[in-house]
């Protein structure tokens, strides 16, 4: 199983950006998705988050301006990312709680390569 995370860019503050995040393989079912990103010199920290029923959860740093959504048909988690600011600047990593198979069933939680977001001010 593999997480493509992709959408990444410059962008000035005040823009947009969306990032997608598909993931591929045998996979039997995704439970939670969730956007986590790293800034330089800082932990990772939790974005947003949806449940398999729908359910969000948001940094409250970033509520109001990001949505995170998925489409369960095509095992893919988004991101759009409204009125970007320059402390948005940062890796963003895709992870998916997922049951999948190869040989046998399994769980994982799985994570994206990560794609950098930088905002300029």
């Amino acid at each position: 199983v593999q997480l493509q995370a992709s959408g990444g860019g410059l962008v000035q503050s005040g823009g947009s950006l969306r990032l997608s995040c598909a993931a591929s393989g045998t996979i039997i079912s995704i439970a939670g998705m969730n956007w986590y990103r790293q800034a330089p010199g800082k932990q990772r920290e939790l974005v947003a988050a949806i449940s398999s029923g729908g359910g969000t959860n948001y940094l409250d740093s970033v509520k109001g301006r990001f949505t995170i959504s998925r489409d369960n048909a095509k095992n893919t988690v988004y991101l759009q990312m409204n009125s970007l600011k320059p402390e948005d600047t940062a890796v963003y990593y895709c992870n998916a709680n997922l049951r999948a198979y190869q040989d046998s069933y399994y769980f994982a939680s799985q994570w994206g390569q990560g794609t950098q977001v930088t905002v300029s001010s």
